[in-house]
């Protein structure tokens, strides 16, 4: 619906295609930056550009109950936003809910042109392309849409769509498959490069999710941290898992808050988080956490860091033992494997329907 990706060679409103989508890259970059704090909301970025395609107001979404990314760069355009062009990687919202329409911003502000990413999904807030365009606004919905919706946007329209915050499951492992050696020693099997990326990663997630084991075994900061060792703005919160007691001076609670589930039950601890307001989830635990998460069917995408280094024996990554047979395995697609520093980081999703042959 509203979906449309013009050739290079197109004008949208005043401006070249890619003009459009120089600035739609910002947006989605903004997108980034605000990933993590805005839940349940999502992470949206907004360009304002004028006449000339140049970048004259840009923002995105605050914290949940602030201002939406469209308020934001208009905002920042200041008087500049008169017949301008707006750029952003959602629909933007016909709805009053803790804040105003933001298609009633884009209105007083004198906007012109819409390009939005992706059409917004979510049956209370949708709406925006229709009040726009009836106000004689140019509107184009869909542009670089599945490009929009693999980046931040992401976990927040699965949990749109299924009713259920997105799940990923962090893997640091050898090339054999081994977390650990025979002797349980497993600091560092990646490198530096790898664990910054870690530690950047978790500063755009709601919570990390770790098993009681391993924060009795190693008592873990589980913080986001940068290169210097101080601590990105955002702290995701920590959700501890299982039936033993964790001290309560362990360390994993200085720092943000902190869930503890008496249970096993993964299902049930993701479908509570995701009644709390929880979009993006990162399971950091240990391989009996990681194996009952695949067991479970409840992981939807697997970051697995590839060292390149062969133990030959030790802890095994994941052990499901229920499998016996091919066809009993759980399938994944890979969409990135990206290099840091001398490790690889295998980014794969669920498949939506298991492998028959």
């Amino acid at each position: 619906m509203h979906e449309s990706t013009p050739s290079r060679g197109e004008m949208i409103g005043r401006h070249p295609v890619s003009v459009i989508e120089h600035a739609m890259d910002r947006a989605a970059e903004l997108g980034w930056e605000a990933k993590g704090t805005t839940s349940p909301n999502p992470p949206v970025g907004a360009v304002i550009i004028d006449a000339d395609g140049r970048i004259v107001g840009q923002g995105h979404t605050q914290p949940a109950g602030g201002p939406h990314a469209e308020v934001m760069a208009v905002r920042d355009a200041g008087d500049a936003t008169a017949g301008a062009t707006a750029i952003v990687t959602l629909e933007p919202c016909a709805h009053t809910g803790r804040t105003g329409p933001c298609t009633d911003v884009l209105l007083s502000a004198g906007i012109s042109t819409v390009v939005y990413a992706v059409p917004d999904p979510n049956p209370i807030a949708h709406g925006g392309h229709e009040v726009l365009a009836e106000k004689g606004l140019t509107v184009i919905g869909g542009f670089h849409a599945d490009e929009v919706r693999r980046g931040a946007l992401r976990s927040w329209l699965h949990r749109i769509g299924t009713g259920r915050a997105m799940v990923t499951l962090k893997v640091a492992a050898t090339l054999d498959g081994r977390v650990a050696a025979p002797d349980g020693t497993s600091q560092w099997i990646t490198s530096a490069d790898a664990r910054n990326y870690v530690h950047r990663d978790r500063a755009t997630r709601d919570a990390l999710i770790v098993g009681t084991g391993t924060v009795i075994a190693d008592n873990p900061r589980l913080t986001a941290r940068k290169p210097d060792g101080t601590l990105y703005a955002h702290q995701p919160d920590h959700v501890i898992v299982g039936s033993r007691p964790v001290p309560e001076e362990a360390k994993i609670f200085a720092h943000a808050r902190s869930w503890h589930f008496d249970t096993h039950d993964l299902s049930h601890v993701i479908q509570e988080l995701t009644q709390q307001g929880y979009v993006d989830l990162l399971i950091e635990g240990g391989p009996m956490l990681a194996s009952a998460a695949l067991e479970q069917g409840v992981v939807d995408q697997i970051h697995w860091y590839v060292a390149p280094s062969i133990l030959g024996s030790g802890l095994p990554a994941i052990q499901i033992p229920r499998v016996s047979t091919l066809t009993d395995r759980r399938d994944f697609t890979i969409e990135h494997i990206t290099q840091l520093g001398p490790d690889l980081l295998v980014d794969a999703h669920r498949q939506a329907e298991p492998s028959s042959e």
